[in-house]
Formats: structure tokens, C-alpha cells, sequence
């Protein structure tokens, strides 16, 4: 048998179409700090997310109001390509009158840590058990669709929740789901413990992850490596606290595995639109840094990158920016800059210099890129004026 070199990369391929979104922004969304949608704000991101392409859309429990209640009575009557799904509590109540609502499916949960059994609910796994059989068969018996998820699953003891994850399984629900409630999971812990749910069940896998240490998006990808089938996301990542795994950098990660199953999957180029719309929403500004909407997140500026990107974009960007809707950004008048970016901006005015007068252009824009950086038409006025001296 050959053995691989110990220098070959690695390089998984996960197929686009293994795996799908569950779009939490008009329920965990809700949980957001700045975050209090209208009734028309909620059609208008139904809207956004069904052109988008997302397969699911989760809604505040109708538990909460009348308004809820009639909220996602009005998203499951546009008529949308999205299944309207809701988030309830595993317990009657709660399932009945969800199913009032209309709704595609329900999101059931459960606390399984020793945390949420002791100071939430009180009961036993045994209980929790009886209670989930219960709900999920009522749930079915209606021709709606069922999750069961064990929040705090990753500060639940696993002898546990494979107890009550092969329980709800022979019962028959749609997918299991496993909650990062707290954010505290590593990625390693993400994949081991998918790995032996996926051993212990035969339905989905959905996986829901805070970003209290930063680690969602990598936690999401890890899931899906492991056998999860579902993530939840939502736009610009808002939710409770430091919200969970954002639409835009779950996409970002997987599009470096299969582009074209991405391209094709989901109207990628809708991305900044779907941004805006939540940061408009919530009176916040897009991030800087955020996963390819953010103002600088193709922005180009150093000398040697600068020469890259002129030359062959992939150098230096892993995904292309047009391929979520968004450009990139050539800073060329910083004192960091090269004389090959200088050199394309002389050849997009038409310009060209030999070597020894190229080097002396850069300099001198370097020189004057030290009391802050030049925009192009001042480069462009240094160059026209080079000619003429």
C-alpha cells in the first residue's frame, strides 16, 4: 500500500448538497440585544432568506404572544419554498399550540445537562424520556415534522444523551439535534461527539452553536464533517449573547470544499443584500472583519499582495469576492506598496515607465503614502505629472 507523502495537504471534500441550513434569525435572532423585529420585518427576511435559497426557517414560539402566534401563521401562508419551522418546549402545551400556527415543523427541546435538570426543569433522563415519547408522537400524529434536541448537550453526560437520542430515534423523529447552548465546545468535541450520535441513530443530526468563545463556525464545519445533515445560522451571526454560527461564514468555510455545488445550492451573490438587511434592522454597522461582506474583507494592500493579486486574484483570495456580490479593494498609495501595483496603475492611465523610473514613482509615493495613505486620483496626478516633468 503506498503511503502518502508527510507533506501532501489534506483536503476534505464535503459536498454541498449533504448538508442544509436551518436559518434561526427570526427566532435565536430575536434573543438578540439590539434585535426587535415587526411583523413586516419578519415577511421581508422570510422573503430575503426563500430567494436566497435557505431549505428552513425558524420562528419565535407562538408561546411567547398572540403576535408570534400570528407572525408565523403569516409566514406559512406566503407560501414559500422554505418549511416554516417553530421552537418549543417538549411539553404539550407548547407542541399544540405551535401546530395551531400552521407551521412545517416543530424544533422540540429538552435540558439534558445536570445544569438545566437541577435548577430548570428537575426531571430525570428517564422522565425526560417519557415526556419526549409523549410530545413526539402527538407531534407526528398531526403530519408535522419533529426535532428533539438536547440543550446543553456538550455539558451533558454522553451515556445520557445517547440514551435519549436512541429513544426519540425509535420513536421516529425527523433529526436529533445537538446545542452548543453556551458556547463551549471545541471543535474536536464537536466532531467526536457527532461521530457517536451518528452511530447511535438513523435519522438527521441538526447542530446549533453560540459563539461565546469563537469557535461556532468551526464547531458548524466539524459537525458537518462528522455527519450532522443541519445547521443553524443566522444572518451576521446575531443571537443570544455573542449570537451563534453566521450565514455568512458557515458558507465561506464550506465553499472552499465544493464551490460549484454552493453556486449552485443557494443565490450566493444575495449575501451583502441579506447582510444590510439585518444590520439595518438592528441599527448595528456590517462588521469590518465580517466573513466576506465586511468593508475590508478583500481589501489588498501590501506590496508583495498587491503584485498577486494583479497577476492571478487566487493568490490571495480563496473565494472570489463576485461570487458573493462584493469587489475587491486595491490599495495601492500606502507606504507599503510596490512598485508592480504602481506600475498597473500607470497602465491603466495609459502610462509606462522604464525600471529606474518606476522605482523612483514608487518611492516617492511611499514617501508621501508616510503622512497617510493616497487614493487613486492623487496617484493617478502624481503619474500624469511624472510624464511632464
Amino acid at each position: 500500500m503506498s503511503q502518502e507523502s508527510p507533506n501532501q495537504e489534506y483536503k476534505a471534500y464535503i459536498p454541498a448538497n449533504r448538508w442544509f441550513i436551518i436559518d434561526s434569525t427570526l427566532r435565536e435572532g430575536e434573543q438578540f440585544a439590539r434585535a426587535s423585529f415587526t411583523s413586516d420585518d419578519k415577511v421581508e427576511v422570510a422573503k430575503a432568506l426563500d430567494t436566497f435559497g435557505v431549505e428552513f426557517i425558524e420562528v419565535t414560539t407562538p408561546m411567547v404572544n398572540d403576535q408570534a402566534a400570528k407572525d408565523a401563521t403569516r409566514l406559512v401562508n406566503l407560501g414559500l419554498n422554505a418549511k416554516i419551522i417553530t421552537h418549543v418546549r417538549c411539553a404539550m402545551e407548547d407542541a399544540r399550540r405551535a401546530i395551531d400556527t400552521g407551521v412545517h415543523g416543530l424544533d422540540l427541546l429538552f435540558g439534558t445537562s445536570s445544569y438545566l435538570r437541577e435548577f430548570s426543569h428537575g426531571k430525570s433522563i428517564d422522565q425526560i424520556i417519557d415526556q419526549a415519547r409523549e410530545v413526539i408522537q402527538y407531534v407526528k400524529s398531526q403530519g408535522v415534522q419533529v426535532r428533539f434536541s438536547a440543550e446543553d448537550t456538550f455539558r451533558s453526560e454522553e451515556e445520557d444523551l445517547l440514551r435519549v437520542y436512541k429513544a426519540v430515534d425509535e420513536i421516529g423523529v425527523n433529526r436529533v439535534g445537538l446545542a452548543d447552548t453556551v458556547g463551549v465546545a471545541t471543535p474536536r468535541q464537536v466532531y467526536s461527539l457527532v461521530r457517536e450520535v451518528r452511530k447511535a441513530v438513523k435519522c438527521d443530526i441538526e447542530f446549533h452553536g453560540h459563539n461565546d468563545t469563537g469557535c461556532a463556525v468551526s464547531n458548524a464545519y466539524e459537525a458537518v464533517e462528522a455527519g450532522a445533515t443541519h445547521i443553524d445560522t443566522t444572518i451576521l451571526g446575531i443571537g443570544e449573547r455573542n449570537g451563534i454560527t453566521p450565514m455568512g461564514g458557515f458558507l465561506a468555510r464550506m465553499f472552499t470544499f465544493d464551490p460549484q455545488g454552493l453556486i449552485d445550492k443557494y443565490n450566493l451573490e444575495m449575501l451583502p443584500e441579506l447582510d444590510n438587511m439585518i444590520a439595518r434592522m438592528v441599527g448595528l454597522p456590517i462588521p469590518w472583519n465580517n466573513y466576506l461582506t465586511g468593508e475590508f474583507a478583500y481589501n489588498h494592500k501590501a506590496g508583495m499582495h498587491l503584485k498577486a493579486i494583479y497577476l492571478n486574484p487566487g493568490a490571495y483570495e480563496a473565494i472570489p469576492p463576485e461570487v458573493f456580490g462584493v469587489g475587491r479593494r486595491i490599495q495601492a498609495g500606502s507606504k507599503l506598496t510596490g512598485k508592480h501595483a504602481i506600475a498597473f496603475k500607470a497602465r491603466e492611465l495609459g502610462l509606462h515607465f522604464g525600471e529606474h523610473q518606476l522605482r523612483d514613482i514608487t518611492d516617492h509615493i511611499k514617501a508621501l503614502a508616510d503622512n497617510g495613505d493616497l487614493d487613486d486620483e492623487h496617484i493617478a496626478d502624481i503619474l500624469k505629472s511624472w510624464v511632464l516633468a
